[in-house]
């Protein structure tokens, strides 16, 4: 909940995802399939409310056309077809969608890869209107806000350095169009 406020007022938001598509950008299909799939299990209610949440956020995207919003995703994501054939096509269009908006940058990690910076897991980090950095790491059952400027320039260090790695913008767009037009 401290990473979702701070997420309203950043200036630069950077996603890097190996797990699962970020909440930002999930459809209504795909975010509840995770729901449901969820342990233990949500009743109809709490499904409800989860999407009600994250649907307000993915608003971020196009309502602070002045934050700078970048994503890492890994290709593996899109090969799962979590939820089947039908919500990953709706799913690709709609992360396709998200990449035309100008404050937002989409790169895919390809499943082959022989180095790879983000092998510890997913992460993101955060920019303040006040310039000051944290950074958030998810696992299975919790999250860690991290404050610590030592922790945040590691990991400022490794998504840089797989923003190298990963496919430009062009060749990430490319790439998900094949992977639509495969389904």
């Amino acid at each position: 909940r401290q990473w979702a406020r701070l997420e309203t007022t950043a200036i630069t938001l950077y996603t890097y995802e190996c797990r699962m598509i970020p909440g930002l950008l999930q459809t209504e299909a795909y975010a509840r399939t995770l729901f449901t799939n969820q342990l233990p299990l949500l009743d109809d209610e709490q499904i409800e409310a989860q999407w009600v949440a994250r649907a307000e956020r993915q608003r971020l995207l196009r309502e602070r056309p002045n934050t700078a919003f970048a994503f890492i995703l890994e290709e593996g994501l899109f090969l799962r077809r979590t939820g089947g054939v039908e919500v990953t096509r709706g799913l690709i269009d709609h992360v396709l969608g998200f990449a035309e908006l100008r404050n937002v940058e989409l790169q895919v990690m390809p499943q082959v890869q022989e180095t790879h910076a983000g092998l510890d897991g997913p992460m993101r980090l955060l920019e303040t209107p006040e310039n000051t950095w944290f950074a958030y790491c998810e696992g299975q059952r919790g999250g860690l806000l991290i404050p610590d400027l030592k922790e945040i320039s590691v990991l400022q260090r490794r998504y840089a350095r797989m923003r190298a790695q990963a496919l430009n913008f062009e060749n990430s767009v490319g790439l998900l169009q094949r992977m639509r037009g495969e389904l």
